[in-house]
């Protein structure tokens, strides 16, 4: 006796869903997103951009902004991959209703609302806080390096960029005179209506990356400059802040910041405003990604995205950023030793935050005990003498600090909140690259990435509170 299968009705006709929404569960995170998106979120910057009867009527931009959403939430960020998800994932069918917009209208929406749709980072931040998933008790700060859309082939030390911009001035100069050299006897073998001189495209070409190399070059030029300007100015500032206390620089004086870019400095083609980090994978054309973790749920309170390669710069406006959200500022606050100076450590004595920030790498800790012990006997050493023992710096208070907590110290968490969720973010929705060029543009898709991971936080949560609500009424059923 033969085995019986189930039929395979793969040419019967079927009957549609009453609504496109059943084509996914009550509690798909795609129901999900087009609820908040219709009831919670203020679209009016992006509707109030569309004037007029004339042409085609669009797409609703709810419907375009719950499909950006959800896409970014589900680790999917190309265009032309969306519009494929529109037409053969009933997912994306039950947000399009069936109705599934072209990649170029999907590219064309999130360009022209790129700067609303960044804006909603502070909508579903406040939104996670009204649920409670937001505490702001503890803190953690840390960057990543995320890779620019730009190849670091296509950069340009500016040592090189003189030589190489005379260089093809000087092959375009030679092909201009061979051209007009042999004009006219091309004009006897082509005849009159030939000029015999038309510039090839390839000619153009190095003509065209000689003027980029200049324009390269001259921007370098501008940015050493400023750095220079600003340093002198800062160290003028400090200076006269010495003068002002009675206190004198050690040392012999330092020599004034050069104007000049350094030979090695670089810029790239593809994206200028990149830069060249170094990361887990090598040196990278990169952009440093900034977010500020919150403890309770690992929601993203603040997040920025910065041209330099180092931390340090970052703990201060990533706390004016987490105040400017909410209101307010976090009680506690962590980070590794690349935020770690008497600058940031006084900015959050200043704002009465209990800081724990690494004075030195994981790997050096027994280095940092021998210091202290050393550092211990000398104090020891220096009580017994007459002289008076110096105030510890905030750095060494740090050291202090972190070393008395042991285990049960809040530094921990300095690992354990940010390194998940970036571990999330480019490991689990394979968000490694940014699509987009340009620092103003690339903070914009980088606040969509950190909306869209508050969002996926926001619907665990509620979805726990509503299993926790339906549990007492179930035992009451029961009972």
């Amino acid at each position: 006796m033969s085995k019986r299968f189930r039929p395979w009705k793969i040419d019967e006709p079927q009957f549609l869903p009453a609504t496109v929404r059943d084509l996914v569960a009550k509690d798909h995170l795609a129901r999900f997103i087009v609820s908040l998106v219709t009831e919670e979120l203020d679209l009016t910057e992006i509707t109030a951009s569309y004037r007029g009867e004339k042409g085609q009527p669009p797409f609703d931009p709810a419907m375009m902004a719950a499909l950006l959403l959800y896409a970014y939430c589900s680790g999917i960020y190309s265009s032309r991959r969306i519009a494929k998800a529109c037409r053969e994932r009933v997912d994306f069918m039950s947000i399009v209703a069936l109705d599934p917009p072209d990649f170029r209208t999907i590219w064309e929406f999130r360009k022209r609302h790129l700067k609303a749709l960044s804006g909603m980072f502070v909508q579903v931040l406040k939104l996670c806080e009204k649920a409670g998933l937001v505490k702001l008790g503890h803190v953690a700060f840390d960057g990543t390096k995320i890779k620019a859309n730009a190849s670091k082939h296509k950069a340009m030390s500016y040592g090189r960029m003189e030589a190489r911009a005379t260089q093809l001035e000087a092959e375009v100069a030679k092909w201009f005179a061979t051209a007009e050299a042999t004009d006219s006897e091309e004009d006897k073998r082509y005849g009159s209506d030939k000029l015999g001189d038309e510039m090839p495209d390839w000619v153009a070409d190095k003509k065209r990356r000689a003027e980029k190399i200049r324009a390269a070059k001259a921007e370098l030029e501008a940015e050493a400059k400023a750095a220079a300007e600003a340093q002198a100015k800062a160290e003028a500032e400090a200076e006269e802040k010495r003068k002002a206390e009675g206190r004198k620089k050690p040392g012999k004086p330092a020599a004034p910041p050069s104007p000049e870019p350094a030979p090695k400095a670089q810029k790239n083609f593809t994206d200028p405003e990149s830069r060249i980090m170094k990361s887990k994978d090598g040196f990278v054309q990169a952009y440093n990604a900034q977010a500020a973790v919150d403890a309770h749920a690992q929601i993203i309170v603040a997040q920025e995205v910065t041209q330099s390669a180092v931390d340090c710069g970052q703990l201060v406006p990533l706390l004016d950023a987490v105040e400017a959200n909410l209101g307010r500022t976090p009680e506690q606050a962590s980070a590794d030793s690349g935020y770690c100076s008497e600058s940031n450590l006084e900015a959050l004595e200043s704002r009465h935050i209990d800081g724990y920030v690494a004075t030195g790498r994981a790997k050096d800790a027994v280095a940092d005990t021998a210091k202290s012990e050393v550092a211990d006997q000398s104090t020891k050493a220096a009580t017994n003498s007459p002289q008076p023992v110096k105030a510890p710096t905030r750095v060494e208070a740090m050291r202090e600090k972190i070393k008395a907590g042991g285990h049960n110290s809040p530094y921990r968490l300095r690992k354990q909140l940010p390194e998940p969720v970036f571990g999330q973010i480019k490991q689990a929705r394979g968000f490694r690259q940014f699509l987009m060029r340009g620092l103003e543009k690339v903070r914009a898709e980088w606040a969509i990435v950190c909306t869209a991971h508050n969002l996926l936080k926001l619907a665990h949560g509620r979805s726990l509170s509503a299993a926790k609500l339906m549990a007492p009424q179930a035992s009451a059923a029961a009972a």
